[in-house]
């Protein structure tokens, strides 16, 4: 295949009917269907999720992505006019200056004031491109115990209705840990307390990283030539202990499965000479075909938008073809689609 074809982002298009992208989660987490292909025999199989600890051995390591979304939707107004205006907390720059996207993003030049409750508002400081606004915040209270009440779970475009409470529980895995992502790691949405004890019990190691995610993962690829896409940066660590536990998987030749793409970005990031190093960093990694990866054996991921750096990941490890194939069947098989969809596992 020639190389030119897998550097342009059309090549990774395919049609989703709009009826397969999941507007609500699953009422249990571990009842979502998964699919799995086993690289090495190019066979897809059809499980249900909890059906993932068959396919797990003795030996394995599974690493999670501990980061843990926050409420970051701000429902507000425009001081001088009233106008309705919406903010995605993005990153803290320091003390109370805010990285944010803003909707809508026009008129809110710098000097603007916002209300966003009787304990907060905020000022555009600085104004950049495509809606983002650096924003200093001004609160009668602590900033945290305020966003954590007032704040809505910043569910995804494609997810066509409003979050609800219950979203605070549902778009957030069960072993989050440190506050810092504007969206899930939703591959983690699907586990269990209970399914990881019984992968525990069968003697597979659970460890974790972080990443925390942010518009750099899910920013849409606007040229054709995906060489051009510039990916935004993301904290990122990995503990001594983790990197000593995973080398040490490796040196004997068990198999690393990553839970997402954010924890494969994460482990490819600090690997060096075959080497995980422990750290801390900020990463734009880029994985697509062609790209080769040092660490991880296995990936358990969702179903991703078409033309999206998330699907050039999993092209990347599961080969181009393959990966169109195995799309092509989940839509054919009504596989639920992106966050709170379905979920697939590679091998």
């Amino acid at each position: 295949m020639p190389k030119m074809f897998l550097t342009q982002k059309s090549s990774y298009y395919y049609n989703l009917p709009e009826e397969l992208i999941a507007q609500y989660p699953k009422d249990r987490r571990d009842s979502s269907r998964l699919l799995v292909y086993i690289r090495n025999r190019e066979r897809i199989s059809h499980e249900n999720f909890p059906a993932i600890v068959n396919y797990l051995e003795q030996g394995d390591v599974l690493v999670l992505n501990k980061t843990k979304v926050f409420p970051a939707r701000l429902h507000a107004k425009k001081v001088s006019t009233g106008a309705k205006v919406e903010i995605l907390l993005l990153k803290n720059i320091e003390n109370d200056l805010w990285e944010c996207m803003v909707r809508p993003a026009k008129r809110m030049k710098a000097g603007t004031e916002i209300a966003i409750s009787s304990q907060m508002s905020a000022t555009v400081k600085k104004e950049s491109e495509n809606g983002i606004r650096l924003l200093e915040f001004h609160c009668d209270g602590d900033f945290w115990e305020i966003i954590e009440k007032m704040g809505k779970m910043p569910l995804p475009p494609y997810i066509k209705r409003e979050a609800t409470d219950k979203d605070k529980l549902t778009y957030q895995t069960v072993y989050a840990q440190e506050r810092g992502s504007v969206a899930a790691p939703t591959a983690g949405l699907h586990l269990t307390e209970g399914i990881l004890e019984k992968l525990r019990n069968k003697g597979v190691e659970i460890h974790k990283v972080l990443l925390h995610v942010g518009l750099g993962t899910f920013q849409p690829v606007k040229e054709d030539d995906i060489l051009k896409h510039k990916m935004h940066s993301e904290f990122c660590s990995i503990s001594d202990e983790t990197a000593k536990a995973i080398n040490r998987a490796k040196k004997e030749k068990r198999r690393i499965i990553a839970v997402g793409t954010t924890s494969t970005r994460t482990l490819e990031s600090f690997a060096k000479d075959g080497r995980l190093h422990a750290g801390s960093h900020h990463t734009d990694l880029f994985i697509y075909p062609g790209k080769k990866f040092h660490i991880i054996d296995g990936l358990l991921t969702n179903f991703h938008l078409p033309e999206s750096t998330l699907l050039m990941l999993v092209a990347a490890f599961a080969g181009y073809e393959n990966t169109m194939n195995i799309y092509k069947t989940a839509v054919k098989e009504r596989y639920r689609f992106f966050s709170y969809g379905d979920a697939m596992l590679i091998l």
